[in-house]
Formats: structure tokens, sequence, C-alpha cells
């Protein structure tokens, strides 16, 4: 009796199965890493968009001869003149995306630094929205 080889052209089920299996390890041992990652990712994008705000401060205080007043709406003063400023006020010296932390909600301007004693203090809450935390919840804040 003679056998043929037969010729194959497909993979079988059991092999379409180890590989699906490598490629689940794989991903569960890699997506974390990514995900931990991006959250250190946010941090350093809400370090540079203060360092932006910050030089839109220093422009401000060239024009105008002063900082802006947390009663003038902070950081609002950057977008808008205030009237009593208008004439000396070369703005607008930001968009108002650029006031928006990377979790989408507003830099917190304070006037009379309690961190930047003598300046002004630009804060973002971090992840959390909270003040405090720790890795991506920390609050960062312009030094």
């Amino acid at each position: 009796m003679k056998r043929t080889k037969r010729q194959r052209k497909a993979f079988t089920l059991v092999e379409l199965l180890v590989v699906v299996g490598i490629i689940t390890m794989l991903a569960a041992m890699l997506v974390p890493r990514v995900f931990r990652g991006m959250g250190k990712t946010k941090g350093d994008i809400a370090r540079a968009k203060m360092a932006i705000i910050e030089d839109s401060l220093a422009r401000f205080q060239y024009d105008c001869g002063r900082l802006p007043d947390e009663s003038e709406g902070g950081l609002e003063a950057l977008l808008v003149a205030p009237p009593e400023l208008e004439e000396k006020w070369a703005g607008p010296y930001l968009k108002k995306s650029q006031l928006l932390d990377p979790w989408g909600r507003e830099y917190q301007y304070i006037s009379e630094g309690q961190t930047n004693v003598g300046s002004y203090d630009l804060i973002c809450l971090g992840a959390d929205g909270q003040e405090g935390g720790e890795g991506e919840n920390a609050d960062i804040v312009n030094d």
C-alpha cells in the first residue's frame, strides 16, 4: 500500500490557537506598561503648557506693568483685556485651549503664590482633579 502525501494549504486549528495564545500573553504584559507611561506623558505635557502660560504671563506683565489679578478673572486676562488695561494690553496672549491641562481642566492661578513667595503659582491638580495625590494624580506646581 502506498500512501500519498497531502499538501497542506491552511493552518490547523491547534496552530491558530497557539498563535492567539502567544499574542494574548504579549498583550497582557505590554498594555499595562503603555498605560503607565501615558500618565507620565500627560504630566510632562502639563509642565510644558505651564511654561507657555508663564511666558504669556511675563509678556502680559511687560506690556501692562503688573500680573493679572485673581479678582479680574486671573488667567482670563491673557485672553480678554481687563477694562482698566485696555490701552496697554497687547493680547490675546494665549488661545483658550492653552489654559486647559491635559485632562481638560483649567490651570489654577494664584496671584500671591504660596509655593513661589513673591510671585504667582500655577497649579495643575493631576489626573484626579483633587489636591494632593501620588503618581499621575500628584499636583504639578510651577517652580
